[in-house]
């Protein structure tokens, strides 16, 4: 098999053969469709199926599947060169990404910033950061928080099946406090007494490096981060000289209505990761922080042979352009907007729907039994998802029960196409709900 015309000779079902003799069990996959085409939000597959995707490769595709102005920077790079190891021989476009992201973070305290491949190796390489300034070694992050699968990034993680079952011991000095959940009853109040209970039976305040926060959980359910929360969070970490570090490898690139979600909380993080939505379907992740925080490393203590790769940086240069000249953060509010109004109108028929929420358009619909929100419903949302795509329409469920539709439309999505998607939706949802 090796051209295209032999590869749309093969089915989904003969392909998934092939892949389950080939790959271990735990490589996951939602959706037992093998991609040929893409462009914006729909996918063709080896069958010639037509898919419309709400999924945009986990929020990875922001501006679409091969939105035009990222192809032709990625092919301009092409012709020009792929690889030189930026440590070794550098290129102006890496340092003229890092000064446009510099310019885009929030507060006014100068800014640095350095690029990795994965949003996992952005977090592992923020906590790198945030010891060496501190001379600390401990990290609070949250329960349903996740930030990544390498050995630190799953201790951070706070949900266990499937992330982080069987892979342990992990890291010490990491510690989980609640997150803000007011449909399960966990108050800003509750999450902030959590990590004074770590600091009084755990670990000494000045003995933590670093605090890791999702702006709006993406794993733990699209949970928005309280802003008071966040307020209160950076005033606790000022007081204890302890770093600040927000992780927006899935919020940010203006999935939220603004470039970084932490924006909506009115403060300055000390450290930024950002991944996912930035490299327009390339691999590239980026550390941002305060320019007196990220020169605590010493030379050589940071970097990767492929980080900051010239074709994604190319990409990413162009994927802020598409961001600012087609006001993808406005279109992104407007969409999350849409999105909720329409589930809000179904939730009024399904009792099956515990709650709406989000931020920007991350949008996330909860489900439950017996109209009880201690009931999680993950049967409900699993069934949603497969006669969904039954339809043509790709989604994927989260949170700590996997009772969580979330939408990660991409920003791009043309009207009529959305409008679509949510008819399969509304469609599938009747037919696996029914009064419930």
């Amino acid at each position: 098999m090796n051209s295209m015309t032999d590869l749309n000779t093969q089915t989904n079902d003969a392909l998934m053969a092939r892949r389950a003799a080939a790959l271990p069990r735990g490589v996951g996959q939602s959706h037992g469709v093998f991609a040929v085409r893409a462009e914006n939000a729909e996918i063709w597959d080896v069958e010639g199926r037509r898919w419309i995707d709400f999924c945009a490769g986990i929020a990875v595709v922001n501006t679409g599947h091969r939105h035009p102005r990222v192809m032709a920077a990625v092919r301009d790079q092409l012709d020009r060169f792929t690889h030189t190891c930026f440590q070794v021989v550098a290129y102006e476009s890496y340092v003229r990404l890092a000064e446009r992201l510099n310019a885009l973070a929030p507060g006014r305290t100068p800014k640095k910033t350095f690029f990795m491949n994965t949003g996992a190796e952005a977090v592992e390489n923020a906590i790198k950061v945030a010891r060496a300034y501190t001379g600390r070694g401990g990290v609070i992050a949250f329960n349903g928080a996740f930030h990544g699968r390498t050995m630190m990034t799953l201790a951070l993680t706070g949900k266990v099946d499937p992330y982080k079952k069987g892979f342990g011991p992990f890291p010490g000095e990491i510690f989980h406090a609640p997150f803000p959940d007011p449909l399960h009853g966990v108050t800003v109040d509750d999450a902030l007494h959590g990590i004074e209970l770590i600091f009084k039976n755990d670990i000494d305040p000045n003995r933590v490096a670093a605090i890791v926060v999702e702006p709006v959980q993406g794993e733990g359910g699209y949970l928005p981060a309280p802003a008071d929360f966040l307020q209160r969070l950076r005033a606790l970490c000022d007081r204890h000289g302890i770093v600040l570090i927000v992780d927006e490898v899935q919020t940010g690139a203006a999935r939220c209505g603004s470039f970084f979600a932490v924006e909506h909380a009115g403060i300055e993080p000390d450290v930024i990761t950002l991944a996912k939505g930035l490299g327009g379907g390339m691999t590239l992740s980026a550390v941002i922080g305060k320019a007196a925080v990220m020169d605590a490393a010493v030379p050589g203590g940071l970097g990767s042979t492929y980080a900051g790769h010239p074709v994604a940086v190319a990409a990413a240069l162009a994927v802020l352009d598409v961001i600012e000249e087609e006001k993808l953060a406005e279109r992104a509010a407007r969409l999350g907007e849409t999105c909720r109004a329409r589930f809000e109108a179904l939730r009024a028929r399904f009792s099956c729907i515990a709650d709406v929420r989000g931020l920007g358009a991350m949008t996330a619909v909860e489900f439950c039994h017996d109209g009880d929100p201690k009931k999680p419903a993950r049967d409900v949302a699993e069934a949603l998802k497969a006669e969904a795509a039954k339809r043509g329409l790709l989604l994927l469920n989260c949170g700590s029960y996997g009772n969580t539709l979330r939408l990660m439309l991409p920003l791009t999505i043309q009207d009529a196409v959305l409008d679509e998607g949510f008819a399969i939706l509304e469609a599938a949802l009747a037919a696996v709900a029914g009064d419930r």
